[in-house]
């Protein structure tokens, strides 16, 4: 994807969770570090401009809460977590850039659950891969894109890279396009 089919991508899953939510008076954004959460920022700017309001984002960092933490670095990297807004009773809409396996998603919902009690928890993200080993499915997707395991998603987004696109890269070949 180049970044005006990702700008389409966006467009169009802001008004899907217009439409599902039958508009904005209760709907929070709130990104899951790190991609996720300029994802939800770009979200809360497009409902923003159709239902002329603002809406409330959030970022969540689930490190802690991730199954692997014992696999991961010694120090794991803490981006930290930001959500300046009380959840309770809000249609919470997790945002993140890639669905795979449903760990990630699932170690948010438990890290949801600590900040506040929501009324729904909605996922929305920009590509779905499959691949799924738990039983998470997202309500609003980008697009779906059939991968092979020997694969990987890259999403490239500001304020991270110099480009906004997404990538399939092969990492049994060093990780070429």
């Amino acid at each position: 994807m180049d970044a005006a089919a990702m700008k389409r991508a966006i467009q169009r899953i802001a008004h899907e969770i217009i439409e599902k939510n039958k508009g904005t008076h209760n709907v929070v954004l709130i990104g899951i570090q790190r991609r996720g959460a300029p994802l939800a920022k770009l979200l809360a700017s497009h409902i923003g401009n159709v239902e002329n309001t603002t809406i409330e984002t959030g970022t969540l960092d689930i490190t802690f809460y991730r199954d692997d933490l014992s696999l991961l670095a010694e120090h794991p990297v803490i981006n930290g977590t930001d959500i300046p807004f009380n959840i309770t009773d809000k249609d919470v809409v997790l945002v993140d850039d890639v669905l795979f396996t449903g760990r990630t998603t699932r170690a948010a919902m438990e890290a949801i659950m600590e900040v506040g009690r929501a009324r729904s928890v909605q996922l929305a993200v920009l590509i779905d891969r499959g691949h799924r080993e738990l039983p998470i499915r997202a309500d609003f997707v980008g697009k779906n894109v059939p991968t092979s395991r020997s694969e990987m998603i890259a999403v490239k987004i500001a304020p991270f890279d110099a480009e906004d696109c997404v990538l399939v890269l092969d990492i049994s070949d060093g990780g070429n396009e």
